[in-house]
């Protein structure tokens, strides 16, 4: 008779030789890390998602923080309000021009104080009727040009042959995430304010400024309320619904310059993500609208959006809603969230609208 072998086969034990073959079937034991092993990958939970974003969207945007060095001019008296203009150094070689209007009038050392964040084309001066608006409710409000607009402009076109030369050279983020630096920093300067309650500080932005400034309130947790105006988006949803277009037209000249460069007749929905991709990265996706609204939460953030506005297609609007609303029905704070949606209105900031943000502003943070 032939020797036996004993060997294992996949968790069975089995005694072979040349006439008789055994098999018994061995239960196995594994150790607490095998059992691991074992187990299937469990999903991210939606927090562990959420600060993964807020991480990579800092490090995105990181670059040396220099020294605020600001600079303020006397305050001037205009009609009831008392004007300053003031700047600082947001970076190396990048100075931030910005203006305060407040009341004159009697106040406690420190007041709340609202930041304007300007759209396309615009400027902090442009933002002086809202700033008196503030102003009037008793806040300090105050106001900023971003890159490549107002006196950080050389020239006309300053903005798109910024966005231009960062799509071939991948030379900074003049679309959005230079100015959410900008605002953050504006924050360092204003809690260095004697005049200032570093715990109150809003925000509003219109537009581009809107999405600015929910892009600086998911990452900021020093802005105790947000308002993005004609701004809440899902870039995502605009690409794979042929809805790009209205966006885009903020920058088309970029864009058609970049549709130049790589050899293609028009822009299409492809070559679009191709942009996005270089001037703006994760913009429709990691950092689009419904994946960093609800980093806001538990703080108060109200949404303002046209239900007829091509630049943000209603859909994605309600994605962004949809996504942030159960975010703060999960920290059970619902009545800190709110969408008011201006009907019948498009790309546009209503005077109807402007009241509603002014009182959410005034509920939140109690000038």
């Amino acid at each position: 008779m032939s020797t036996a072998r004993l060997f294992f086969n996949k968790g069975v034990l089995v005694l072979r030789g040349s006439r008789l073959t055994i098999v018994v079937l061995v239960a196995l034991w594994l150790s607490p890390v095998e059992a691991q092993l074992e187990r299937p990958a469990q999903p991210p939970t939606p927090d562990a998602v959420a600060q993964s974003s807020k991480a990579a969207f800092l490090r995105l945007i990181d670059r040396p923080r220099v020294p605020l060095a600001p600079e303020e001019t006397p305050p001037l008296k205009v009609d009831r309000f008392v004007v300053q203009r003031f700047t600082f150094a947001s970076e190396a070689n990048e100075r931030v021009p910005g203006i305060t209007v407040a009341l004159e009038r009697p106040f406690p050392a420190r007041r709340p104080v609202v930041i304007v964040l300007h759209g396309t084309g615009d400027s902090k001066e442009a933002m002086s009727p809202l700033l008196e608006h503030l102003a009037d409710r008793g806040f300090i409000a105050v106001a900023i040009d971003g890159r490549h607009h107002g006196e950080r402009a050389r020239q006309t076109e300053s903005y798109v042959l910024a966005i231009i030369n960062a799509f071939r050279t991948h030379d900074g983020f003049p679309f959005l995430y230079d100015t959410v630096w900008d605002a953050s920093r504006l924050v360092d300067y204003l809690q260095t304010r004697v005049d200032i309650d570093r715990t109150r500080i809003g925000m509003l932005g219109i537009s581009k400024g809107g999405m600015e400034t929910y892009l600086t309130a998911a990452v900021d947790p020093r802005v105790a309320v947000a308002v993005p105006v004609i701004a809440a988006q899902s870039f995502r949803w605009g690409l794979e619904n042929n809805a790009w277009q209205g966006r885009v037209d903020t920058f088309q000249a970029a864009m058609d310059a970049a549709a130049r460069d790589l050899g293609l007749g028009r822009p299409d929905a492809a070559m679009a993500r191709a942009f996005y991709d270089r001037v703006a990265p994760g913009i429709y996706g990691q950092f689009d609208g419904p994946a960093m609204l609800p980093l806001i939460a538990p703080r108060p953030l109200l949404l303002i959006n046209g239900d007829s506005d091509e630049r943000t297609p209603l859909p994605g609007v309600q994605e962004c809603a949809t996504a942030a609303e159960s975010a703060y029905q999960q920290q059970r704070v619902s009545d800190r969230f709110r969408l008011f949606l201006q009907l019948d209105t498009g790309h546009f900031f209503t005077p109807e609208a402007q009241v509603t943000a002014l009182a959410w502003l005034t509920k939140w943070l109690n000038p």
